[in-house]
């Protein structure tokens, strides 16, 4: 018969959390722990997918005699079925009893790639573990320790504040929007967005959560419309816009890697382009909604080659975005000119 896992530890302090501090077999924590990944499709956990070199590195290293490492940040999930409990012993000691059948128990909040290669090797290992956080408390405590990570996804960091938020809309506006744009079904860009986790179906995700929330912001900074009305008024206008793009750019729409429509310096011009439509339409007293996209579109998008072997390959970081903005409104001027004069 099986024994349980018992496991000495110390009860103290992390701030203000209560953790329990001790020493276990690599072997063992890996067989008891989990990494709570993100998965892009059901919306759950919150880390970053497995880097497998990263962990084969950490694996090579810490077999090495002189290695060492911090503690592993671990956090006890709510126990099911008695599958752990913690006994205060007289002497100041806490025991972590684990039941012989107990399978993943605790969360690696820190430490994923520390512990993914290590199933195999009973090396002793520190770890610091958190009691009974929710997963929102989980992600929380991944983010602050994480948020200068060399690799860890921007997108991801995002994602975090996004679900961490407690009115989103009303403290990151640009964020709101790009998450809808993601998230409804009925967006152009549903599930089109790369939010830092892993997926199994929808379309490629083309664009990078960080980098749509930051053409939103520069938009939204120049029509103002987040500080002139709602933020789900600049969501329509936004959504408008987008699906206004597909009616009249459907070839280059509907094939994303030969075109420039959704690389960056593509998303960045066209929502300043977006923005100087809007604030066309507000001067002029004219509603701004799809069909308002679609004729300003219409007069000069079809005569631009938007291909990735166009005039616009060349344009890069933010200087890129302001030629490719220079050389689009130069276009739309040589149309709008030719329309008047016609």
């Amino acid at each position: 018969m099986t024994t349980a896992i018992v496991i000495d530890c110390l009860k103290g302090q992390s701030a203000h959390r209560p953790v329990l501090l001790g020493f276990a077999p690599a072997d063992v924590l890996y067989r008891l722990s989990f990494a709570d990944i993100l998965d892009e499709d059901s919306r759950r956990g919150y880390q970053r997918p497995f880097n497998d070199r990263h962990s084969q590195d950490f694996r090579r290293y810490i077999k090495e005699p002189e290695s060492s490492t911090i503690p592993l940040t671990l956090n006890l999930r709510p126990a099911l079925n008695d599958e752990w409990r913690i006994e205060e012993l007289p002497d100041g000691r806490i025991r972590l009893e684990i039941s012989a059948g107990a399978q993943k128990i605790m969360a690696q909040v820190d430490c994923q790639h520390r512990l993914g290669h290590l199933g195999d090797l009973p090396i002793p290992l520190p770890f610091m573990c958190f009691i009974e956080l929710s997963e929102r408390e989980e992600m929380e405590v991944f983010s602050i320790i994480n948020s200068k990570a060399k690799g860890l996804s921007t997108s991801l960091l995002d994602y975090h504040e996004a679900q961490l938020a407690e009115d989103l809309a009303l403290e990151r506006p640009e964020l709101f929007i790009a998450f809808k744009l993601n998230n409804q079904e009925d967006s152009p860009w549903h599930r089109r967005l790369n939010l830092g986790g892993k997926t199994t179906s929808g379309l490629k995700r083309i664009v990078s959560l960080r980098m749509m929330q930051q053409a939103i912001h520069a938009f939204l900074k120049a029509t103002k419309l987040s500080s002139k009305g709602s933020v789900e008024e600049a969501l329509r206008i936004v959504l408008d816009f987008w699906r206004a793009v597909g009616v009249v750019l459907p070839q280059e729409w509907a094939n994303p890697r030969k075109h420039m429509l959704t690389k960056g310096v593509g998303v960045y011009a066209l929502f300043r382009i977006a923005a100087d439509i809007v604030n066309e339409c507000r001067d002029a007293g004219r509603s701004c909604d799809k069909r308002a996209f679609i004729t300003a579109l219409s007069d000069f998008a079809g005569t631009i080659d938007w291909s990735t072997s166009g005039p616009l390959k060349g344009f890069g970081g933010q200087s890129g975005v302001k030629q490719a903005v220079e050389f689009i409104r130069e276009v739309r001027k040589r149309a709008r000119y030719k329309v008047v004069n016609g």
